[in-house]
């Protein structure tokens, strides 16, 4: 539902215009040293209001309640809270009646029966993922010396981000994206045949990611065109490493030791300002629907982060799975 792990556990809470957002995590090891300005270098990159970005703003400094003493963690679970104070609840209002299409709004509205929060998204909102990237400053620390970068590397189905976040303006519509993600200095061992692969585990926490539609590691749908003998990569030294790295650094569900390499598909944002043909659920006829309000163009540009943060929670998980079944130093 809402909490994810084994040993390294995380839950998330709260609502884009609530009060708060938060996460508890159980299961952090003691004696990780942690402050407040941490956060910081992580969470600017999360942060809005750049260009192709909406407009909200938020202070973003992190409340740290439990499980850290003395700038150590204690052991027991840390909880950590995001206030919400810049909300402009009144943009949402019409959703009720005339559900964005591609948002959750509808499916909410359904399974919930009418009760869900819909303000800013409720609990759908990318605002939440504020939550996973704090976790992910203490999961990086968890796992050196493992290095992880993500980038955008498309956006709007061109190389030049700018240009496409220029031509989205241009064309009052929100473009997705293409974040590659690699983990360097990976050790051998990490993960489980199958159902706790490498992959599935990664691929469960990318998709808890608001607007991720898509995923492949290594050469991904490109091997579908490839030949076993090119596909393969072949060993160059005792210690696992390979001349290419088209598995994109897992064999079986299992890190073999070189780079892990994967990318994430990022939808345009359902909240575009372009006008849209669709359904008033409450009267039963076809409506037009504008978008008013502060909503990102490219909401791709602030998930690298994110994405990083997910990778690291998950390699977080099957380091302390193998700490405890004393595989892994």
């Amino acid at each position: 539902m809402n909490s994810f792990g084994r040993i390294f556990r995380v839950m998330v809470f709260g609502e884009s215009h609530g009060p708060m957002v938060g996460v508890t995590i159980d299961g952090c090891p003691a004696g990780i040293p942690v402050r407040e300005q941490d956060f910081e270098k992580d969470l600017e990159r999360r942060k809005s209001g750049a260009k192709g970005t909406t407009p909200r703003t938020e202070k973003d400094l992190p409340s740290i309640v439990s499980g850290v003493h003395n700038h150590k963690t204690t052991g027991a679970p840390v909880t950590l809270l995001f206030k919400n104070e810049n909300i402009a609840s009144k943009d949402y209002s019409l959703f009720d009646d005339i559900p964005r299409p591609g948002h959750a709004d509808f499916v909410a509205m359904k399974k919930f029966r009418s009760f869900h929060d819909g303000r800013g998204g409720g609990h759908f909102s990318g605002r939440i993922t504020i939550a996973l990237v704090a976790v992910g400053v203490l999961a990086k620390k968890m796992i050196h010396p493992v290095n992880i970068q993500a980038a955008l590397i498309e956006a709007g189905g061109i190389d030049d981000t700018d240009k496409a976040v220029e031509l989205a303006e241009k064309e009052n519509d929100s473009i997705g994206g293409i974040i590659q993600c690699i983990a360097s200095n990976m050790p051998v061992g990490l993960g489980e045949p199958f159902f706790d692969s490498v992959e599935s585990v990664i691929s469960h926490l990318a998709f808890s990611v608001p607007a991720i539609k898509g995923i492949e590691f290594g050469a991904g749908f490109a091997a579908a065109r490839m030949r076993g003998s090119e596909h393969n990569d072949s060993l160059i030294s005792v210690d696992g490493k390979t001349d290419t790295n088209h598995a994109g650094g897992i064999n079986g569900g299992i890190s073999n030791g070189n780079d892990l390499v994967y990318r994430v598909v990022v939808k345009p944002t359902s909240s575009t300002s372009k006008k849209q043909h669709t359904m008033n659920v409450k009267t039963g006829e076809m409506a037009d629907l504008e978008v008013a309000g502060r909503h990102d163009r490219c909401i791709a540009l602030r998930v690298p982060v994110i994405i990083e943060a997910v990778t690291a929670i998950a390699l977080a998980d099957f380091f302390l799975l193998e700490n405890q079944a004393g595989r892994v130093k």
